[in-house]
Order: C-alpha cells, then sequence, then structure tokens
C-alpha cells in the first residue's frame, strides 16, 4: 500500500537522509528517533507537502511524481501544524476534504468527532482553538474517504488521556486494513495501539514491513 524508493533529502549543504527504501503493508509504525527533523522531512514527502531530492513514493500504487493526484486521493496526512488556516472553522476542513475526496461527511466521521470531543468546537475558526483540538479536526479528517494509507506527525500532541485512547483505538482498527505511519514519542500510545517501532537508519535497504499484531 505503500512504498518509498531512494528517497533523498537535504537542507543546504546537510543532508537528512539518502536512499531510504521501504514497503509498508497494513498495521501501526512508529518512527521514534529524538531528532525530529528526518522523521517529518519523511512524513511531508511521503504527504506531498514537501519535495523529494531524489525518489519516489507510491501510494495504493500510484506514484506520487507522476500522478500526485491519484496518490493523494488514497492519503490521509494530519500535519505538526494545524493552523494552516487560522480563520477557518473546523467544519468547513471537514467539508473541504470532503469535496476533495469525493466523500460524505457521513455519521460514522461524526461520531469519530464526537468521541474525540470535538462535537462542541467543529463550528469554532482555528485560531481559536487549542493545538489539542486542532489535532483532532485534523484526525476526524483522516477518517473521510476511506484512505489506503494515513500519516500524521505527532498525532497524540495536545490531546487529553481520553482523547489519547479514542487515537490509540481508531489507530489500531485503521491498522486492520491501513498503513498508519506516524511520529511520536508517546510510548503509552505506542503501546496502546500495537505500533511496530522503526529507524530511519534501518530504511537503506528494501524490505516489507509486517502486519502490527
Amino acid at each position: 500500500m505503500l512504498q518509498i524508493e531512494n528517497l533523498s533529502k537535504r537542507y543546504g549543504g546537510h543532508l537528512v537522509f539518502q536512499g531510504l527504501t521501504r514497503t509498508f503493508s497494513p498495521g501501526c509504525t512508529v518512527l521514534c528517533e529524538e531528532d525530529s527533523t528526518g522523521k517529518s522531512s519523511l512524513l511531508g514527502i511521503i504527504a506531498g507537502v514537501l519535495a523529494p531530492d531524489g525518489g519516489d513514493v507510491r501510494i495504493d500504487g500510484h506514484s506520487l511524481a507522476h500522478a500526485p493526484a491519484q496518490a493523494l486521493a488514497r492519503l490521509a496526512y494530519v500535519p505538526d501544524n494545524c493552523l494552516a488556516e487560522p480563520a477557518q472553522t473546523g467544519r468547513e476542513l471537514l467539508e473541504h476534504v470532503a469535496a476533495q475526496k469525493n466523500a460524505a461527511l457521513d455519521d460514522g466521521t461524526l461520531d469519530l468527532a464526537r468521541r474525540l470531543g470535538l462535537e462542541p468546537h467543529l463550528d469554532k475558526r482555528f485560531e481559536q482553538m487549542s493545538t489539542g483540538t486542532r489535532r483532532k479536526v485534523y484526525l476526524t479528517a483522516a477518517a473521510l474517504g476511506n484512505p489506503a494509507v494515513v500519516v500524521a506527525d505527532g498525532p497524540g500532541n495536545g490531546l487529553d488521556a481520553q482523547a489519547r485512547q479514542v487515537l490509540a483505538d481508531v489507530f489500531r482498527h485503521w491498522g486492520q486494513q491501513r498503513v498508519v505511519l506516524f511520529a511520536s514519542h508517546d510510548a503509552e500510545l505506542v503501546r496502546a495501539c500495537g505500533a511496530r517501532t522503526l529507524e530511519l537508519a534501518s530504511l537503506g535497504q528494501a524490505s516489507t514491513i509486517a502486519r502490527s499484531s
């Protein structure tokens, strides 16, 4: 469902990574190195918001380099910065993502918003929300359109204990049929969703990550 092929990224004279190659099968996988630069760069490249200096990403068989619309239609992304549009409301973001993916803002998505405690905040602007509430909106949006791959940078940051438990349950459920790849230092969340840990240094050779147990 997700392949990264010989990816490289540098900032000026600093090489962040080179030759990253991996095939991911359904399951939850966490990137957990202390240095956040490589993790966030890799997730951003997979999500199509950051250009690699070399290599390609394939999402559900679609090349991000050559068929970006088809590839991104099969992906959901929860960024580290959830304040891209300060004046936008949470409901407007959900409606926008639903329209992009030709999906309905259905009862299942609204039920996830309810479980996360988001319902009272959906009509607030992002600039009026707490960090955790903004993230809940993006996590809810990730449920839209039945994505094959879910990528999240710090998905538990700012969440209360109840929402973190819901997140773990959702990730574990999604991982049964989808690739869930995220960066986090939250050991409790990693354990709760049964995620397998992965170090960027191990991605130099092509291999497959088995389904999480």
